[in-house]
Order: C-alpha cells, then structure tokens, then sequence
C-alpha cells in the first residue's frame, strides 16, 4: 500500500486555506444576526442547493457510506437514498409552509399550533438529535486526517473541532452556503472521479461479481429488511425534521427559490452514495485488513497523484466540516432564538444576538470533543442513523400536525409528543438493543400520544358545543 507523502500534504493544506479564505472573505460580509442566521433572506437556488447538500453531503455520505460498504455492500446506499428522498419532499410538501414573514426556526413553528412550551421541548430533543450527528462528523474527519498528518485520534478531533469553528463562525448561513456550493461542485466531480476509478479496478460488475457473492454485497438489504428500511426511513423523516435543512428553505428569495434548491439538492444526493460503495468494496477486495472507517481516504492516497490527492483528501474534509458546521449552526440558531431570546433577554439587540449565536455554536462543537473520546471505535453511519431518527420521532409526526391537522390536534398532546417520541427512541435503544429499530418504538409513541390527546380535545369540544 503506497504512503502519505509531501505532495499530498502541502497539496491538502493549500486547498484548506484557500477555502478557508473564502469563509473568512464571506464572514467579512455578515453584519446582523439575518444575515448570520438566514443570509438575509435573499439566497438564490444554487446558494440554497448549497447549504442543503454542504450538510447532508458530508462525512456521513462520502467516509461513513465507504465505510459501511466495506463491511456489508450496497445497504450502505440507504443514507444518499434516503437524504435525497427527503429533499424531495421538503420541496413538494413542506416549501410553502415553511415560507411565513419572519419565520427563521423550526420551533417557531410549532409554537403556533402548540404554545410556547413547544419552541424549548422542541429546540433541545432536535438539537440533541443534531448533536449526535456532529459526532459522527468528527469521526469521520479523524479517519480522514490521520493517514495524512499521522496524529493521535484526540489530537485529530481537535483539529477537526477547531476547522468546524472556523468554518462557520465568522460566516453562519453566508459562509455555509457559499462554501457548501463551492465544495458540492468540487466534491461532486471527485466521487464522479473516485467512483469510475474503483469500477475500472474492479473490472466493472462483472469483476464486482466475480469478487463478491450476491448476498449481502448487492443487496440493499443486506443487514436484514428491518434494519435498512429503519435507516432510509430515519433519513427522510430526519431531513423533514431537522433545523438546518429548514435554514436552508428559509433563505431562499422567494419559494420557488428554495424549491427548487431542494429538489437539486435531491438530485446530487442519490447517486453520490454509489461511488462511496464503489470505493468501499474495491477497498474490501484489495485490501481486506484495513480500518473500514479509512477506506475511501486509503484509496485516494493509494489510487491518484499526489497532488490530486491532497487536494481531494482536502475537499473530503471540507464536506465533513462543512456538514457539522451546517449542523452547529442549526442547533444554535435554535438556542439563541427560541431560549435565549425568549426566556433570557427578550430584549436583545442584534449585536447581542449574533454575539451569542456565535458562542453557543463555539460551545456546541467543543462538547463534542467529550463525546468522541469515548466512542472512536464506533461506525460513522450508526451515529448518522440514531441522530436522524431521534431528530424524526421528536420532529416529524407533531409537525404535520400543526401544518396539515391544526384544527385537531392537542397543544398539549402536540408538547407531550415532541418530548416523549426522542425519549422513547433512547430508552428503547438501551433497553432493547437487539429488537426493532428505536425508530419505530420512537415514531409509535409520537403518534399514540398525538392520536389520543386529540380525541381527548375532540370530545371535551364536541361536549362542550352541545
């Protein structure tokens, strides 16, 4: 296997800091808490197909999906599958709800179907969901860092931390979004490249065929039906849950704008997990011993030119920085705008506030250094799934409640279920660590608490009319 060298080095900084200029320069740009938080409302489609795919089109998608199609073949297409089907929908049947005057969180929202107590009930349980996909981005950025700068696995997160910072912190919206085009056309054109290159080393199907029994390597469902419905089902109720990819539609000039920016990022999503499997069972073929987390950036180093390669090792970091930056910055949009300015200082002006969205994000990203330390022999994607099904089983049902079902459901009802479907998700995870997806033990609560609470209000109503 061929090693690390200068060229890849010198290569994979340059491109880091001429990026990192672009999110500074972009950062230089920002002037009030709009502008951080929702780019002033004025993005157009490609800065909204940005901002979708600069987070959804991270380490998950590229490292984790290599990773898991090392271990196991084409089940690992699930999380590119499942995102671009959720974009798909947040297009058709969430864009204009989503377009009110003033509208810059997802709490927001359902505080108008379901009081105040829903913003703070909401804003934690989504965030905490969101917060475990952070993790997993960091994980992947240590796989990708340590085959090039030869760095202990703690020193690598905090490398990975302090990129993520810089990334968003000066920039928000504006610096996610232009950076996340930016590094979509890029990233795009290096799995087209990584992808072709693997089928070609693999002799093409016939050579993938020949290397790999049908059983589980060419099944989507080759960890078992209920585990991989469970895993495309969690990336289209998470997308529809989650603050960021709401951000996202939130920016756009008008809703055409953000629909269509959607419905691209939909399109990009679904054939970039191919090339990762690609890569991952050429990877597996080859060479067998590796780490699997390090599969896709050990092909990269093994496969290309050197400076091809640190260019594209680099541009591999920045879609996973850029997906937990993307992430940082929907928690903390959540927290400034639905607690702090809210319960704490309801008066805050624009400085202050962009002053504290800035912090929270810092805080955010740092507390992940906790949670990695103890978890860095754990699968990217496991951290993926369990973030996008704790985000849908909170987010999901009580949210097409207060869109579509206003007039039914229970404030309430609506309050209990936001919090007691992520409750359930995690209970039944360590409770029943061998049974059916916590997905499902998660969105059957929801439902069950939203269904009876509004039968409850139905009958009060019904009696009281009468």
């Amino acid at each position: 296997m061929e090693k690390i060298d200068q060229i890849h080095t010198v290569s994979m900084v340059i491109s880091l800091i001429l990026v990192s200029l672009v999110g500074i320069y972009t950062g230089s740009k920002v002037t009030s808490a709009i502008d951080f938080i929702v780019s002033g409302r004025k993005a157009g489609v490609l800065l909204v197909t940005g901002t979708i795919t600069g987070t959804l089109l991270g380490g998950a998608s590229t490292v984790g999906t290599a990773e898991l199609a090392f271990r196991y073949g084409f089940s690992a297409w699930w999380f590119t599958l499942g995102g671009g089907l959720g974009c798909f929908l947040l297009a058709l049947i969430l864009s204009r709800p989503l377009r009110q005057p003033g509208l810059e969180t997802l709490p927001q929202l359902l505080t108008q179907s379901y009081g105040p107590a829903a913003g703070p009930v909401a804003g934690v349980f989504s965030a905490t969901g969101m917060f475990f996909n952070i993790v997993a981005q960091v994980l992947a950025a240590i796989a990708l860092i340590i085959p090039v700068f030869h760095l202990t696995p703690h020193i690598a997160a905090l490398v990975a931390i302090v990129l993520i910072i810089c990334y968003v912190s000066f920039g928000g919206a504006m610096s996610t979004g232009i950076v996340g085009t930016v590094k979509m056309i890029v990233l795009m054109l290096a799995l087209i490249l990584t992808g072709s290159l693997a089928y070609q080393n693999m002799g093409g199907f016939t050579g993938l065929g020949d290397a790999f029994p049908t059983y589980p390597w060419f099944s989507l469902f080759g960890r078992g039906y209920a585990t991989d419905i469970a895993a495309g089902f969690a990336l289209v109720v998470g997308v529809l849950s989650t603050q960021t990819y709401f951000q996202a539609m939130f920016s756009g000039r008008n809703i055409q704008t953000s629909v269509i920016g959607a419905m691209m990022a939909g399109i990009i999503m679904i054939p970039c997990g191919f090339a990762g499997i690609l890569v991952g069972m050429s990877m597996r073929y080859h060479f067998p011993d590796i780490v699997a987390a390090e599969a896709l950036p050990l092909f990269i180093i093994n496969y290309l030119p050197a400076w091809l390669g640190g260019i594209l090792l680099a541009v591999l970091l920045l879609a996973v920085v850029g997906t937990a930056a993307g992430l940082s910055l929907g928690i903390s949009t959540m927290f400034t705008r639905d607690i702090y300015c809210v319960y704490v200082n309801k008066g805050a002006d624009d400085k202050r506030i962009l002053l504290v969205s800035r912090i929270l994000l810092i805080g955010v990203v740092s507390l992940t250094m906790l949670f990695v330390a103890g978890n860095l022999k754990t699968m990217i994607l496991q951290w993926s799934f369990l973030s996008m099904g704790l985000r849908g089983a909170c987010v999901f049902l009580p949210l097409l409640g207060a869109i579509y079902f206003r007039k039914l459901v229970s404030p309430i009802g609506g309050v209990l279920a936001l919090a007691i479907g992520p409750i359930a998700v995690l209970v039944w995870k360590v409770v029943f660590p061998q049974g059916i997806d916590p997905l499902y033990a998660g969105m059957s609560a929801s439902f069950i608490v939203l269904f009876i609470s509004s039968m409850i209000a139905l009958v009060y109503r019904t009696a009281k009319s009468s």
